[in-house]
């Protein structure tokens, strides 16, 4: 538990921190792009199309590469060097399919006349699906440190050729936030050479038959665990528009706003990336320990505790952090509490996950993904001609709770784990009476600073249930000499 604590610092302060800093671009874009133009649209869908390509050239490869490296102790260089070749053709071959059949492609994302948008993205997701192994490799390695550096880097690197291009010299198109994504995914392969030159390639097809016949159930889990996050923002465009009752321009306009406020909710998915990044290795490598299920147990409970208190402070400060995005932008502010407790349900649902991929029955995570996108795209495709993006939070927050649960109910068939339901119950019970308070307040209390210290003293009591309950101060490292007996 220290270790996953440890890593979790580490690799938390590069992600906070770095979307934190990410956070400065919504302003900037909020302000440079008027809400009716719908810029800030045209970057959701494209970048929605990114995600999903993504996961299909990593090809699962990287919880494949753990695995491997761990439960069925490969040589890691073997390994690595496999995996990085299997990703590596597939993303070429992705880029000349693409290229070969741009003019149709364009058309169907509905940007025939803006193929720099595409092309950007493609050759982006392209460098971005080889350099995952890599990151994969520093993670396996321990070298908590270099990742976070490196994954700062790019978000910096990000932040000031954006400050440059839209402050500087002003321009006002939105290729030149896909031209910047680019430059930053090129700029970190280069930190990667020494690993590139030190590495004992030897690129094994035997072991490749292996690692493929286990990832591509993840392939599959990843395609519908991705849809989940983003089919809304890829369908929103045409369930918009094809009853004929809003316009394109409509979309667009739609989707910017629901895109920005969106970016308030993303704390919650930055705190599950984190906690990813660091669980992941740790729980193969811990799977033959006898206390392995206690563990997994605990860091669930440990994992929902702080997902909810993220919660609370985002909604506790809301007035402040709605400050980050133009006051057009403002409308879609009710999404927020929305798509965070999706976030807090797939990230359960992420925990929930190891039991499959432990006993290798991975194609269970497929179904049970597939079963919330299913759910997910019915509420989007029925609900969003009526109800606009509002559908689209709610799609999600479906979406995920139908995986979650049906996780929960099999898993505990298949491979039980005694979770603490009672405890974990507790905390959601006050955390959601904390947050119909919060939620109902600005009613009573008009005045924004007598708000957020209420939300505040709220969140102060849900901290001092967690250090009664289950995290003493005594317990907590550094400090927790000072509080010992």
């Amino acid at each position: 538990m220290k270790s996953l604590a440890k890593d979790t610092v580490i690799y938390g302060l590069s992600s906070i921190l770095g979307r934190f800093l990410n956070y400065f671009l919504t302003p900037l874009y909020t302000f440079v792009f008027d809400v009716k133009g719908g810029e800030l649209g045209v970057v959701a869908n494209v970048y929605a199309y990114t995600a999903l390509i993504l996961v299909i050239l990593t090809f699962g490869m990287e919880t494949t590469y753990f695995r491997f490296v761990n439960k069925e102790k490969e040589n890691a260089d073997t390994v690595f060097s496999t995996t990085m070749g299997v990703v590596s053709i597939l993303s070429i071959f992705f880029l000349i399919s693409f290229f070969a059949f741009i003019n149709p492609i364009g058309k169907a994302m509905g940007y025939p006349d803006h193929h720099e948008y595409i092309t950007m993205m493609a050759v982006t997701v392209a460098i971005d699906s080889i350099m995952a192994i890599p990151f994969c490799f520093l993670r396996y390695k321990g070298k908590s440190i270099k990742f976070a550096i490196l994954k700062l880097f790019n978000i910096v690197l990000s932040v000031v050729l954006n400050l440059i291009c839209f402050l500087v010299l002003g321009f006002d198109d939105v290729v030149y936030i896909f031209i910047i994504n680019l430059i930053c995914s090129a700029s970190v392969t280069l930190f990667f050479i020494p690993e590139f030159f030190t590495m004992k390639w030897n690129f094994d097809l035997a072991l490749a038959r292996r690692m493929f016949s286990y990832s591509w159930p993840i392939l599959i889990l990843g395609i519908a665990g991705i849809l989940n996050q983003t089919f809304d923002k890829m369908i929103f465009p045409w369930a918009y528009t094809h009853t004929g009752w809003h316009t394109v321009s409509e979309a667009k306009t739609q989707l910017g706003i629901y895109n920005a406020c969106v970016k308030i909710a993303m704390i919650m998915a930055i705190l599950t990336q984190t906690f990813r990044y660091a669980y992941e290795p740790i729980v193969f490598a811990k799977n033959q320990d006898r206390d392995s299920k206690e563990y997994y147990a605990l860091a669930m409970k440990y994992f929902i505790i702080f997902m909810l208190l993220a919660f609370l402070c985002v909604v506790g400060y809301t007035d402040i952090l709605k400050l980050i995005i133009q006051e057009d932008y403002h409308a879609g502010l009710s999404v927020v509490p929305i798509v965070m407790a999706a976030e807090i349900m797939m990230g359960i649902y992420f925990n929930l996950s190891f039991w499959y991929k432990l006993i290798d029955k991975t194609i269970w995570g497929a179904w049970f993904s597939f079963a919330g996108c299913a759910v997910l795209i019915a509420v989007n495709i029925i609900f969003v001609p009526k109800y606009g993006y509002m559908a689209c939070a709610w799609g999600g927050f479906a979406g995920y709770g139908t995986a979650m649960l049906l996780s929960y109910i099999v898993g505990q068939m298949k491979n039980p784990i005694n979770y603490d339901i009672k405890g974990i119950a507790v905390y959601f019970l006050i955390a959601l009476l904390f947050f119909v308070i919060m939620t109902i307040l600005p009613d009573y209390v008009h005045s924004m600073a007598l708000r957020i210290v209420i939300n505040t003293v709220l969140i102060i009591l849900f901290l001092a249930h967690i250090v009664y309950h289950d995290m003493p101060l005594s317990s907590l490292p550094v400090i927790g000499k000072y509080f010992k007996k």
